[in-house]
Order: C-alpha cells, then sequence, then structure tokens
C-alpha cells in the first residue's frame, strides 16, 4: 500500500510537475512581485527602491486624468470591437455552413489576417489609410477616401475598430462554425415542420444551441480588445493628441518611456481587476444562456 502511494506520487511530480513549475515562473511569481513593485518608486533599473504603500494607487485615483481617458478610450474602442467582430464573425459562420462550394477557400481567405502580427497589420494599414485612400479619393472625389483617417480623433478612433475587427472576425469565424456544425439538423427540420421561418429558427434554434461559442468568442474578444497594443501603437501612436492612447499603451509609456516602472505596475493591477471582473461578468451572463442538447 506504501509503495503504490509513493508510485502515485512519483506520478504526480513527474507529469503535473514541468507544468507547475513553468506556471509558477511565468505567471504566479511575476504576479507576486509586481504586487511588490506596485507599492514602491523605482525607475525600472537603478538599485534605489523607495516603498510607498499605496500611494502610487492614491496618485493615480487623484490626478492621472491620462489614465482615466485612456480607460475611457479602451472601453469604447472595446465596446465597438468585440460587437461589431461577433456580428461579422458570425455572419461570416453562418453564410460559409451553407453548402457553398467555394467555402474552405473563403474560410482561409477570412483567416489569413489572424495570422498576421499586430504591429505589421498596423503599418500596412497606416499605408492604406494615408497615401492609398488619399490617392483613391483624389482620383474619384468620394469623400469616405479623402478624409484624414489617422489625423482626427473620431476617424482614427474607427480606424483602429477597422482594423482591429479585419483581423479578429476570421478567427472568432472558425469558433462560430464549429459551433453551428454541431446543431443538429433534425431539430431544424422539426422546426421548420411546426412552421417556423428563418429568424424564428436563427433565434430560437440555432443561436441558443451556439451559446458555447459565443461565451467563447466574447470572452477572447473582450480580453484581447482591452490589451489592444500593437495595432494601436503602429497605426497612431496613441494620437493625435492622446486621443486614442488605450490603458495597456499608457502603462507601458508610463513603466518603460516615463521610467515610473512602480507607478506602471500599480496601473496594470487597477487594469487586471477591472478585466478581470468585467470578463467574469460576461461568462457568467453568457454561461446562464447556454442550453444541453
Amino acid at each position: 500500500m506504501k509503495r503504490t502511494l509513493q508510485s502515485g506520487w512519483m506520478q504526480q511530480v513527474v507529469f503535473l510537475g514541468p507544468a507547475i513549475t513553468a506556471f509558477s515562473l511565468i505567471i504566479l511569481i511575476p504576479f507576486f512581485m509586481s504586487i511588490y513593485y506596485s507599492m514602491v518608486q523605482w525607475d525600472g533599473v537603478s538599485s534605489r527602491i523607495e516603498w510607498v504603500g499605496f500611494d502610487n494607487f492614491r496618485a493615480i485615483f487623484a490626478n492621472d486624468r491620462d489614465f482615466a481617458n485612456s480607460f475611457l478610450f479602451t472601453l469604447k474602442i472595446t465596446v465597438a470591437i468585440v460587437a461589431l467582430t461577433n456580428l461579422l464573425g458570425f455572419s461570416l459562420a453562418f453564410i460559409l455552413t451553407q453548402g457553398l462550394k467555394l467555402r474552405n477557400a473563403m474560410r482561409t481567405v477570412f483567416f489569413i489576417p489572424n495570422v498576421l502580427g499586430g504591429l505589421l497589420l498596423g503599418f500596412i494599414w497606416q499605408f492604406i489609410f494615408v497615401n492609398s485612400f488619399e490617392t483613391i479619393g483624389k482620383a474619384t472625389n468620394i469623400g469616405f477616401f479623402a478624409l484624414s483617417w489617422l489625423g482626427t480623433e473620431a476617424t482614427a478612433f474607427w480606424g483602429i475598430v477597422i482594423v482591429s475587427v479585419w483581423q479578429l472576425s476570421g478567427y472568432v469565424m472558425i469558433i462560430y462554425i464549429a459551433g453551428l456544425i454541431n446543431v443538429p439538423n433534425d431539430l431544424k427540420e422539426a422546426a421548420r415542420i411546426d412552421g417556423a421561418k428563418s429568424w424564428q429558427l436563427l433565434r430560437h434554434v440555432t443561436l441558443p444551441l451556439v451559446m458555447p461559442a459565443i461565451t467563447v468568442c466574447l470572452f477572447w474578444s473582450t480580453s484581447w480588445a482591452f490589451k489592444i497594443f500593437d495595432v494601436n501603437f503602429s497605426l497612431t501612436a496613441g494620437g493625435p493628441f492622446k486621443s486614442t492612447e488605450s490603458v495597456a499603451m499608457n502603462i507601458y509609456f508610463e513603466a518603460f518611456e516615463y521610467n515610473r516602472f512602480g507607478l506602471g505596475t500599480a496601473k496594470a493591477l487597477i487594469f487586471f481587476v477591472v478585466v478581470a471582473l468585467i470578463t467574469s461578468l460576461q461568462v457568467y451572463l453568457t454561461k446562464r444562456r447556454e442550453v444541453e442538447m
């Protein structure tokens, strides 16, 4: 019996040990270190570290307008990106599960933007917005192309949304396709026999059964949009006049540009708590609407 218990412990150590070690080194230890760093005044380089307690958090909530503005911008752009990404992704998935001959090729085409890196996409779209659209606008006199897409607060906001939705919709499309394929055809046929129209079939049969996929896609797109940095940085770098500065970018500037590492870590902790609460609430609400097949 004792030998069996020892053998069981050895198996757990062998199989779980590397994963637990990696998780601790990459996640747990840096997280607890960040709690410590959020309560010190440090430039991130020198050996001089001054303990300040909760002064960093008090300074953030008292008079850091840039952080508040970046939070407001991030909330607005998250709502826009999540809504448009999931609407477009679900629409593409619904169309590409209808038996089209080129559906596999079209799925590949729509998924390709997600493979490209955010920085690369940002620089490509920056060239499109600044150079290509301007050339098309001069040639056609169409107001849409003549806009200063990255030059004003409103157009820069929607420019970031366009690029983000273009990048993410292919990924959520794949998840929605998996969910739509698993909807039993006999339920659809039964609903049609009972007189359900296409909209009623989608609302009362398809959507409830695809709700697990909706939960996953909303969670992923929400967390991605909150943490937006690379696309935003390469497109506008937070401009014009910090009007498109996301929270992640504000934290980056605070810690690595202004050399206030402790203050930047405190902002990151606040950001972590807010995102964790919002995503947890979203998962809780959508999980309640899931049904068993």
